[in-house]
């Protein structure tokens, strides 16, 4: 199972976050099949590649570190594609997701740890 983590702290507030995350993975192909306070799971839509490589996304929203103008979220973004390659499937979607996180003109990026 391929498994790719990274940690992000966003300087929006939490209301704010959940909307703009929804809005990020849409445009990474992904579509949103749970949704919480402070938890979303997205995925990839099926029909581009085969039912082992399609990417799962989970989003932790992390309450104990949150306040008004700064959240922290985590994401593990995998599938059940083995990693033979460094290059798989579920490494290049974990880019995508990234880079379009680090991107984003409707937050300020404070910290990332991927």
């Amino acid at each position: 199972m391929a498994r790719y983590t990274c940690s992000f702290t966003i300087a929006v507030p939490i209301a704010r976050l959940r909307q703009l995350l929804v809005e990020v993975l849409q445009s990474c192909n992904l579509e949103m099949i749970h949704a919480t306070n402070d938890f979303m799971m997205a995925r990839e839509i099926p029909g581009q590649v085969s039912f082992a490589k399609l990417v799962t996304v989970e989003a932790l929203i992390d309450k104990t570190t949150t306040t008004n103008t700064e959240t922290s979220i985590n994401l593990v973004i995998k599938n059940e594609e083995l990693p033979l390659q460094v290059d798989n499937h579920c490494h290049q979607i974990f880019e995508v997701v990234k880079q379009a996180i680090l991107e984003n003109r409707d937050w300020q990026l404070v910290e990332s740890v991927a």
